[in-house]
């Protein structure tokens, strides 16, 4: 593995890992909203806040139904597909300038063709 390999590796493990964290941080809102969690509580109260950031542009494109207390967001698994998009564009357009041989591009190439 060559120096630039290496740094496209690191770069695609850097996005993987920030957005890993932000699907985290989502599916704990999910989680605690769905088990009706004590929103008095300072762990609740900091997931909260934490996911709120990453899910104010998905906020109210779907209601949220709920039942004595547990609610389903359908926002926030709308916010974990979308970021999980954004990621995998990402990773695609970082390893797209990787340098290939001749043999892999004509290899790629003939497969696409076959598809």
């Amino acid at each position: 593995m060559n120096g630039s390999e290496k740094t496209t590796y690191h770069v695609t493990r850097v996005v993987w890992y920030a957005f890993g964290v932000i699907e985290a941080i989502l599916v704990l809102r999910l989680i605690l909203k769905f088990l009706a969690a004590n929103s008095a509580a300072a762990f609740t109260q900091l997931v909260y806040a934490t996911s709120g950031i990453f899910l104010a542009p998905f906020q109210f494109v779907f209601g949220a139904p709920s039942a004595g207390g547990s609610v389903l967001e359908l926002s926030t698994i709308l916010a974990i597909i979308v970021y999980w998009m954004i990621a995998w564009g990402i990773v695609k357009l970082i390893l797209m300038n990787r340098p290939v041989s001749e043999v892999e591009a004509r290899s790629s190439l003939e497969r696409q063709d076959n598809a």
